[in-house]
């Protein structure tokens, strides 16, 4: 079969469990929004997208809440000819496990983005000039009350279920305590109610990356510009703690690139295959994401701490009404399998309705966003079940 034919039946299969071409759109909120920090935005805007309809009750609505690097594409694509789909397009579709026949499913960038949200890159409209670092330090519950204005724009009534891997399982865990009787479901993935001192450590090493690179001029470039010397940086070290040695040894092993096969080892040149993947995920990611985003997010995640904001988890847990699914996976060395089990012991001796999964796999953190029957199962089985689940803590 010609090489067109195959591509163009390749197309079609995905596009017949797909949710096809969508169109991103902004909600803008007109009045003072106050931060965590007690600083403040005279307003904003989230960029969006939906797929499914929304029923008469308002309550068959599912929030999708994107992890550090990912924003509002989380399925279809953007124009017929766009071989790239969204994020997490493998489970978001008709008949998929997140089935948008049954469905309507919300993505928005987080506040403090760069991806058509009010960000640092924003226009700060007091000066004329983009915000840098004199936005508005950001937190996940400011993301969070962002996230919950724009549901009352869509006439959400009720949360069928809030669902977030990484950064945004923390979103979706503080979902179900901020808004108890709006969610009905949570389901975290490969996420932490804290993160640990390494994770702190990495987020650290970014962003003295970014930071000790002349062209970030603290905080204050133009949108053509910037650190992108130091955002590459960020995003290597970064996509490293995503992944497992098993999974870049099977990957990339110690093949070297074609050209430095058979030429001088004792240079700096590109020289092993992983080397090249690393720097093409930098340059990728610096044509798409701000530097000052990545700190204040990055900040973000650092500060989340459910224990020290509520005095315990169980304290914190209290008002969670949300059944509640946590998902950890045995090679996730970011947030790791004891991170997601706390949450659900937590849970559990808050009296609340919980259970946890644990997935065997060599991929990483970044699991949660990988091709998994069994991921697809689960999630499938804990939004479509009708009854209250029993309570199971086998693992």
């Amino acid at each position: 079969m010609p090489e067109g034919d195959t591509e163009a039946n390749e197309l079609a299969a995905n596009a017949a469990n797909s949710v096809g071409v969508v169109t991103p759109r902004d909600f803008t909120y007109p009045q003072p929004f106050t931060f965590k920090s007690g600083q403040e935005l005279p307003g904003f805007t989230l960029r969006y997208e939906t797929y499914g309809q929304l029923n008469s009750d308002g309550d068959n609505a599912i929030l999708i809440c994107h992890a550090l690097s990912g924003d509002h594409h989380c399925a279809g694509r953007h124009s017929p000819e766009d071989r790239k789909p969204g994020w997490w397009d493998n489970i978001i579709g008709p008949g998929k496990a997140i089935d948008t026949n049954k469905f309507f499913v919300i993505c928005s960038n987080c506040l403090g983005g760069c991806s058509g949200t009010t960000g640092p890159s924003s226009l700060n409209p007091a000066t004329g000039r983009t915000y840098g670092t004199q936005f508005p330090f950001v937190t996940i519950h400011d993301m969070v009350r962002a996230q919950k204005l724009l549901m009352d724009h869509l006439g959400v009534r009720t949360l069928h279920a809030v669902i977030g891997g990484s950064m945004g399982g923390m979103q979706a865990t503080l979902w179900a305590i901020l808004y108890p009787t709006f969610v009905r479901r949570l389901l975290a993935m490969a996420t932490t109610a804290r993160e640990g001192a390494q994770a702190i450590a990495f987020n650290e090493v970014g962003r003295q990356a970014i930071m000790q690179d002349p062209a970030w001029n603290k905080g204050d470039y133009t949108l053509d510009s910037g650190p992108r010397v130091g955002l590459a940086i960020a995003r290597m070290m970064a996509h490293i703690t995503y992944l497992s040695d098993a999974s870049m040894d099977r990957k990339f092993g110690r093949r070297k690139k074609a050209q430095a096969a058979n030429g001088d080892a004792y240079t700096f040149d590109l020289q092993f295959e992983v080397e090249s993947y690393l720097r093409y995920q930098g340059e990728s990611f610096i044509n798409r994401f701000d530097a000052n985003s990545y700190l204040y997010i990055t900040r973000a995640l650092d500060q989340f701490d459910l224990s020290q904001a509520y005095g315990s988890l169980e304290a914190g847990f209290g008002p969670v009404q949300a059944e509640t699914l946590v998902v950890g996976f045995t090679s996730d060395w970011l947030f790791p399998p004891d991170q997601n089990r706390s949450i659900t012991l937590a849970l559990l001796r808050a009296g609340k309705r919980a259970s946890y999964a644990e997935l065997a796999t060599d991929l990483g953190h970044d699991s949660f966003l990988l091709e998994s029957e069994d991921l697809y199962a689960l999630v499938r089985g804990f939004l479509e079940r009708a009854h209250e689940p029993v309570v199971d803590f086998s693992i």
